[in-house]
């Protein structure tokens, strides 16, 4: 693990620690809105990202990505099955209450319930014992080595809170479903929130009562989602904002050169791939009728050589996009160089892929694609339909703004989809469990294997990978994990996209290789 982490600490550093000054203003966009103010609402980066800045975990990440100390000052592993976690004193959320025990008993209660998007970060977890007001026991399902980097983005909420304002289930976002929770907030942070107007505006300010030391200097931070590209650029260049992103890679250079302003680039860790429904009988968005041509692999394949990634690289992403095999970044404990080698691109090959399966005359399928959510999303998805009309498949796209777009996909009404992840927990287990393991909703195991792919050779190694206490014996089932994934087509990996944030001279701050933006470290001069 160590490591790994000494490889992850590429992360972007600007500035340094000094006292706070002067109280200011923060602006800063990015291409669409976090999703909601209920942490355990969406299980996406953005609307994630944005509420660490309101909640906070057992654990964090410090500068160099590495875990620290949270609302947990210290845990131990007091059985092979048992993590004891010593919460910090004198604590208080937002509202004043105190911070205690039964904040996080209630807060595992409730990530597990039907609407959370979260179970899996909890998944191994299967009893919580109060030891007293500020000692909690978590029990696992045998041993898991990486329990506390598991829990970072886990947020811990009130009980009094939730039950006062009827908020004690997660909200759905799949079903449209809202709370109290789902536009309002009470964390232990270092910021909260002050207006909510989704899709328009956010205003968090500064917690003068936050336990940790304050190293930013932001009395308030108003956040503004801007969807389209050139809109959020005229605003960042016209000094607007003192942050945007992201940055549209044909604007890298325009920006870079205009006076006192610079992009922050860097390697990100989410991968960008494609998904196939393979499990109904008959594709909801397809020509083909009585059958499913997603659920043959020759099908899988051939959509993969058909699609030159290479291009999509060097053309629509402009050469900002590491081009991958793998569900997973360099970075991430468990990559395999050895198998980061894609299948080929190959029109012909593709074109008797699909003969072979019957389908050689091509068929017709919806896609759906996001058009605010990912570095050229939608020009990624029209690329693709273009490469695989030359197989005769008929692509019809529909290309939407992330909010209706995730409505859709993680109904799992969708028949061919792209997606981005990025590993929470910065470990090869969060996408086996997550993307590939066949879906199970007691578990949380397949959340977001919204094709439904299955395999049970690969399932029965979920277990051994949680429980494998041998680094390198887990190191070696995780790769093999990959292997069969890979082998079976089970998603189609396209690339890792890079970082590119705008920001103000005078501004200081973390750019984090899985792009979460966090205030505490933002310092305006």
């Amino acid at each position: 693990m160590r490591k790994f982490l000494k490889f992850l600490c590429a992360c972007v550093v600007i500035g340094a620690f000094a006292a706070p000054a002067g109280a200011k203003t923060f602006r800063w966009a990015f291409q669409g809105d976090a999703g909601m103010m209920d942490p355990y609402g969406l299980n996406e980066s953005l609307t994630i990202g944005f509420l660490s800045n309101i909640y906070e975990g057992l654990v964090r990440r410090d500068r160099d990505m590495r875990i620290a100390p949270a609302l947990a000052v210290k845990w131990e592993a007091v059985a092979p099955d048992v993590w004891r976690f010593h919460l910090r004193e004198g604590v208080r959320f937002h509202d004043g209450a105190p911070f205690t025990a039964d904040d996080v008993a209630f807060s595992f209660q409730r990530v597990r319930k039907p609407g959370s998007d979260l179970r899996a970060m909890v998944a191994t977890i299967r009893e919580v014992r109060v030891v007293d007001g500020h000692t909690i026991d978590l029990v696992t399902d045998g041993p898991d080595p990486i329990l506390p980097g598991e829990l970072e983005n886990f947020f811990i909420m009130s009980r009094a809170w939730a039950q006062a304002h009827d908020a004690t289930d997660p909200v759905d976002v799949r079903k449209g479903v809202e709370n109290y929770a789902a536009r309002h907030a009470d964390g232990t942070g270092p910021f909260r929130l002050a207006t909510r107007e989704p899709d328009v505006r956010t205003e968090l300010e500064a917690n003068p009562d936050w336990w940790d030391t304050r190293e930013h200097n932001v009395d308030r931070a108003i956040f503004t989602p801007v969807g389209a590209d050139a809109t959020r650029v005229a605003a960042f260049l016209s000094g607007e904002l003192d942050m945007a992103y992201p940055i549209p890679l044909q604007d890298i250079h325009r920006v870079n050169g205009a006076p006192g302003l610079k992009v922050l680039t860097g390697p990100e860790l989410r991968t960008i791939f494609l998904g196939m429904d393979q499990m109904r009988d008959e594709l909801l968005e397809s020509s083909v009728k009585g059958a499913n041509p997603f659920r043959d692999r020759r099908v899988r394949l051939a959509f993969y050589q058909a699609i030159d990634e290479a291009a999509i690289a060097r053309k629509i992403m402009r050469g900002a996009a590491t081009p991958t095999a793998l569900m997973v970044a360099p970075g991430v404990n468990g990559f395999d160089a050895s198998l980061n080698q894609r299948f080929p691109h190959d029109t012909d090959r593709a074109r008797e892929l699909l003969a072979e399966a019957g389908y050689g005359d091509g068929f017709e399928v919806g896609m759906d694609c996001p058009n605010d959510r990912y570095v050229n999303d939608e020009a990624i998805c029209q690329a693709v339909a273009a490469q695989l009309a030359r197989i005769e498949v008929t692509v019809h796209l529909l290309a939407q703004t992330k909010s209706k777009f995730f409505a859709k996909v993680l109904s799992r009404n969708t028949s061919f989809y792209l997606l981005g992840w990025t590993p929470t927990t910065i470990d090869g287990l969060d996408p086996i469990f997550n993307l590939m393991g066949t879906p199970d909703a007691e578990t949380g195991r397949g959340k977001f294997n919204l094709g439904s792919y299955s395999n049970p050779a690969l399932d029965a190694l979920i277990p051994r990978v949680l429980n494998e206490m041998d680094p390198g014996a887990r190191l070696a089932l995780i790769a093999e994990a990959f292997r069969i994934h890979k082998h079976d087509v089970g998603h189609i990996p396209l690339h890792q996209q890079a970082l590119s944030w705008g920001v103000r001279d005078g501004i200081d701050l973390v750019q984090r290789p899985d792009n979460f933006f966090q205030l505490r470290w933002v310092r305006m001069r």
